[in-house]
């Protein structure tokens, strides 16, 4: 984590901690970086929050400034970034975007030639130079690059995605909600495209209303559209489009570990699931682990980030991983969370099972669980103390293989995360409960 950059770049409330001057500086760097005997190419792409077009035109220009050629990929998904970066052979992507954070909040996360999340040592120089640390040489004369409008990158994307599934979707009914965000630019013409009927909502973006009571976060709308019509199934995005939560054909809720558990069986009956593993975080559901062994299939846990799923993925070539929260990473084809690419491989193994969501998800037993975050003074020291590590491990013994407890610190915040999973509510609220209390009648 440095200064401005955090595990998926630099993120603020828009010209208070993320500022023009900072893009324009990102911009002016990686230009610089990548272009020191040459024009750089770079691609960047944005949601639709209001700020976005602000930060976009103060990166192409610090970047064209610097002697960069400037490719504006306009409103798209994050994945589309990297994965144009790496198919066109551009030296850096960068995204405009804060993903599932409110419209007044942005971000600026930076992609390297491969379509991986940039190197941190490159940030840390970045870091550098926003703070006056270092300096760069802007271009002269016929060295001053350019700004190009690329539309044409979406279109790219979109077939890349179309030529992963073969499939045909006449017949099918589909759902959306686009969380006014980057899934408007081509979901539902990807899946109609394919000869899906598609019905959406939230998809009139107006700067501010991305994210807001719609999408992955809040698919309540979405899960009432599917329930009440003749729907085969339900897709909501966040605001960048790189995660998705899905919806049955009962309005019931299809998330990240579910979706682990859908794809992974299906490429391990098709041979496709290699070291027949499934990557996921601390955070996944212990009946996803349940399911996985009763169907022979492996997991392996890394800590909350689809950074460190990937990372885990690439080390040892794994198939699949992903979050909870709807982050899936299909390694074959891309190098980060696409909800779209997600959408389609439930699709693929809806159409090729002739089985809906509801029955895909069968043998999935998710328990009841239950986060209480509580304040402390310190968090580190809190969970260094010998008698909270007492009564947790109490806890652990007492819920056996029938349950579990993660207690953790919070990444930005003074606090403490308290998360309990078991066979019924009124457990999860007991251990809870234990856990904070006592935490409380310390004054830790």
């Amino acid at each position: 984590m440095g200064k401005y950059f955090g595990t998926d770049g630099a993120r603020g409330r828009a010209n208070d901690t993320l500022t023009l001057d900072m893009a324009i500086k990102i911009g002016q760097y990686v230009a610089w970086h990548y272009g020191k005997n040459r024009h750089a190419k770079i691609l960047i792409g944005k949601d639709t929050r209001l700020s976005s077009d602000m930060f976009e035109m103060g990166l192409a220009a610090g970047a064209a400034s610097c002697g960069a050629n400037v490719y504006l990929l306009d409103v798209c998904p994050t994945p589309a970034v990297a994965y144009l970066v790496r198919k066109e052979n551009f030296d850096c992507g960068i995204m405009v975007s804060a993903s599932h954070n409110p419209f007044h909040d942005n971000g600026i996360k930076l992609f390297n030639h491969e379509g991986y999340k940039m190197n941190p040592e490159v940030e840390a120089e970045i870091e550098k130079y926003i703070d006056g640390e270092i300096s760069v040489e802007v271009a002269k004369e016929e060295h001053i690059g350019s700004v190009i409008n690329w539309n044409e990158g979406l279109e790219l994307y979109e077939s890349w995605l179309k030529s992963i599934v073969h499939m045909d979707l006449s017949g099918m009914r589909i759902a959306l909600d686009l969380a006014n965000g980057s899934a408007t630019s081509c979901a539902a013409e990807t899946l109609s495209s394919l000869g899906a009927t598609v019905e959406v909502i939230h998809s009139a973006p107006n700067g501010i209303n991305i994210n807001t009571k719609c999408g992955s976060t809040h698919p309540e709308e979405l899960q009432k559209m599917v329930k009440d019509g003749d729907f085969h199934a339900g897709f909501a995005f966040d605001g960048d489009a790189d995660r998705l939560i899905a919806v049955n054909e009962d309005g019931e809720l299809i998330d990240g570990d579910h979706t682990m558990y859908i794809c992974g069986k299906y490429m391990k009956d098709h041979g496709k699931l290699n070291s027949n593993v499934v990557v996921t975080t601390v955070m996944s559901n212990l009946g996803l682990y349940h399911a996985l062994k009763e169907n022979g299939i492996d997991y392996e846990q890394t800590a909350v980030g689809d950074k460190y799923v990937f990372e885990c993925m690439r080390e040892h070539n794994y198939s699949v991983g992903g979050e909870q929260s709807g982050h899936i990473i299909f390694y074959e084809h891309a190098n980060t969370g696409d909800g779209l690419l997600t959408a389609l491989k439930l699709l693929e193994v809806m159409v090729s099972t002739g089985k809906s969501l509801k029955q895909l998800s069968e043998g999935l037993f998710i328990y009841p669980q239950l986060l209480i975050n509580t304040p402390v003074k310190d968090k580190h020291a809190a969970l260094e103390d010998k008698e909270l590590l007492a009564v947790i491990k109490e806890v652990e013994e007492e819920l056996g293989d029938e349950g579990r407890i993660l207690v953790r610190p919070s990444g930005t915040e003074p606090l403490v995360r308290v998360m309990v999973e078991a066979k019924t509510d009124e457990l999860c609220s007991y251990y809870v409960n234990k856990v904070i209390d006592f935490i409380k009648e310390k004054g830790m």
